[in-house]
């Protein structure tokens, strides 16, 4: 197990891959990051060295992640919320913000567009 930012990860899994699984850092911030500290895109996490571990455990400190990138998201919907725009509203009812359809498939962003309705 290799130990980064927190979070133990397998030594067969692909440094991508391990990368992409912290919220808010996706496919082109992990290649990057692979390629600033020269790094194959198909190297597994157990083949990093030491101190490759330890310099991407510090660029991920440096970065807006987890649970701050969350924060971050949910203020901006709250914002939205409280000007009363339309998709403030459309979240708010967890329907689909974005010009989707509604008459038929709208159960997955039900689902994901749940937001706390007091305020």
């Amino acid at each position: 197990m290799v130990f980064i930012f927190g979070v133990n990860f397998n030594e067969h899994k692909l440094v991508k891959k391990a990368l992409e699984s912290f919220y808010a850092l996706g496919p082109q911030k992990s290649v990057r990051i692979l390629a600033k500290y020269c790094i194959h895109p198909r190297a597994k996490v157990g083949t990093l060295a030491p101190k490759t571990v330890t310099a991407l455990t510090a660029e991920l400190s440096t970065m807006t992640i987890e649970g701050d990138a969350r924060r971050i998201v949910q203020e901006n919907i709250q914002r939205l919320r409280d000007m009363g725009t339309y998709r403030g509203r459309r979240h708010a009812m967890g329907l689909p913000v974005r010009g989707q359809r509604t008459r038929n498939q709208t159960e997955s962003a039900k689902r994901l567009n749940r937001v706390d309705r007091r305020g």
